[in-house]
Parts: C-alpha cells; structure tokens; sequence
C-alpha cells in the first residue's frame, strides 16, 4: 500500500510535506526517472493566498503552518538590484502562520528588498520547526555584507532569528565577511535555508556557496563548502558556474542533503542534491536536475526534489517540477 504524501509548494519556495493526500512526480524526461517510468502527476490545489512572495514552509507541532514572507521591498532607499534594475527597500517582510485556512502573522517590520510589483523579492526566506517545537528563520541579503551599513534599513538581513525575539541568534553576514568559506571574492552572503536540530541550526548560505552551522550559543562555524563546476555556456564554450546552495534538510539517516541552484549559465542538468555528514567530505548523493529551489523527505523517506525553471533559467520556459528520488539516488 502506497502511503500519503501532501507536498506544499510556494512561489520560488520550499515544499513542506505531510499527510494525507497523494502528490506524486517523475518526470522521465530529466534522465532522473528511467525512459518509460509509469508517471502519475499531482493534482495541485490552493492552500493558501493573501502571502507576499511566500518562500519557506514549516509545519509545527500544532498543524499550523509557517511561512516567511519575503515581503514586497519599500519605496525608499533603492539600489541595484542582483538580478539587474533597482530594487527599493522596506520592512513588508513576515513570518506567518496558516492554520484552518486564516493567516496571522507572527512576526512583522522584517527587511525586504523588491522591484516594481514586488519583483526579485528578497528577504526573510525559510522558516524551520526544531523537534522541541522551536521556530527560526533566516532573512536573505544577496550581495556583500556591507550592504547592511550601506543601506541601515538591511541592518537586520543575513541573519538568523526565533520567533518571539527580535535579537538575532547569529549574523551569517559577519561570518561569511570575516571566514568567507568559499574564498571569492569579495565575499557574498544570502541564506536561503534553515533546518533545526535540539541544538542547533544548519543554514544554507546561497552567497557563500556554504552550509553553516549555528550552535545553541549563536556560535557560526562552517559544515561544507560547495566547489564550482564547468558547464558549457550560451556561447558554447566552457563555463566556471557556482555551485548557488538552496536548500537544506536533515535526512532520516541523520546527514544533511543539500540542493543547489547553480549559478549563471543556469546549465540545464547540472544541478545537484549533495549529502553532507558532518567532519566528512560531502559527497553527490544525486545528479542530473535543474535549478533546485528546495528539499524535503517525504513520509515513505523519499526525497522530493523542487525546480524553479526545469529547463533553466536562460530557457524562457517558466515551467517547474517536483522530482521523486528514491532510496538509491535515482
């Protein structure tokens, strides 16, 4: 007997999965899944709306569900947004709670970053339930650590909270400008995902290309670092691209699988989910995907794979997937 997976997706965010209902994905034309595989696609339906630029989810120990909110940016101040054009600053970022289909938001004021209409949102970005019931999250920066004094409004940015203190436990801004795990330059900083363990949070830091752990006394020290790969290019020729990590989440074998966007070209493909056990080098546990927006294990401890542009953000083709991998990294 099959067992029941709910898989919640949100707009370029995190799936959170539970039960009870079937969501099922593989897509034969990845080369993940076998030519020929039997494919039984999910009828999607809305669980929520009312969010601005919803990214992580998290389930807590009550049913509720949370979610950070990457907010709509301000009016003022504006600067050169990552992604190309001017994004202005504002404090519409959230963290909040759906439960019985009515959202009540927990935390509110949190620096957010938008272009017109809110788009290229950047802010709070994942949100995480540890088994004690405890809540974190993190608020993305994307760009060096010295925007925060540049711009005093993302002073609260690259950071990593508790709900119910508005003290952050650890500012991974800091870290990533005084380590720089990665080694380029100049450094750079957007974390992106957090999961929680009793104590302490491991937090994917898509800027540094690093997984960070963050002990009970706010203590920020480095788990893994994520190298470049060669890919080919618009042009066709070779090309260095980032490894850009993600997402995170604690398997049921207790290590650490972590997805990575890969940056520019965006090389359809060549995105991978890495397993990562603390103290040991990390190792590729499965390849082959495209532009991973996030990871979570399923109930029948499957792990389910999120795709923001399938074909590659440079394809045009909006299009995204949800990916089954099994037990064997297929």
């Amino acid at each position: 007997m099959k067992k029941a997976i709910t898989v919640l997706i949100t707009v370029g965010g995190l799936i959170a999965t539970t039960g009870p209902a079937e969501a099922s994905a593989a897509l034969s034309s990845t080369g993940i899944a076998p030519a020929g595989t039997s494919v039984a696609l999910a009828t999607p339906s809305t669980y929520a709306t009312g969010l601005n630029n919803p990214r992580g989810l998290a389930f807590d120990r009550t049913g509720a569900l949370d979610v950070a909110e990457a907010g709509k940016g301000g009016t003022s101040p504006c600067h050169a947004g990552a992604e190309g054009g001017q994004v202005c600053i504002g404090a519409t970022g959230a963290i909040t709670r759906v439960s019985r289909n009515r959202l009540r938001r927990v935390v509110t004021g949190l620096p957010s970053q938008a272009g017109a209409n809110g788009a290229q949102a950047s802010g709070p970005s994942d949100v995480s339930v540890d088994r004690r019931g405890r809540v974190s999250y993190v608020i993305g920066l994307g760009g060096s650590p010295d925007l925060r004094t540049q711009f005093t409004e993302l002073a609260g940015a690259a950071k990593l909270y508790r709900t119910g203190s508005r003290t952050a436990v650890a500012d991974l801004g800091a870290y990533e400008k005084t380590a720089n795990p990665d080694g380029v330059q100049p450094p750079d900083t957007n974390p992106n995902a957090v999961t929680g363990e009793p104590n302490a949070q491991v937090v994917a830091d898509a800027g540094g290309n690093s997984l960070l752990r963050v002990g009970r006394n706010g203590r920020v020290s480095t788990l893994a670092v994520f190298p470049k790969q060669t890919v080919t290019g618009p042009d066709g020729k070779p090309a260095e691209a980032q490894s850009v990590p993600t997402s995170v989440v604690q398997g049921p074998d207790g290590a650490y699988y972590v997805g990575e966007l890969t940056g520019f070209p965006f090389a359809a493909g060549k995105a991978r989910v890495w397993r990562v056990r603390p103290g040991q080098t990390p190792t590729v546990y499965a390849t082959g995907f495209t532009n991973i927006i996030d990871l979570a294990f399923g109930s029948d401890r499957k792990l389910y794979v999120l795709e923001i542009f399938k074909n590659g953000l440079l394809s045009g083709d909006r299009t995204g997937a949800l990916l089954r991998v099994d037990r064997r990294g297929r």
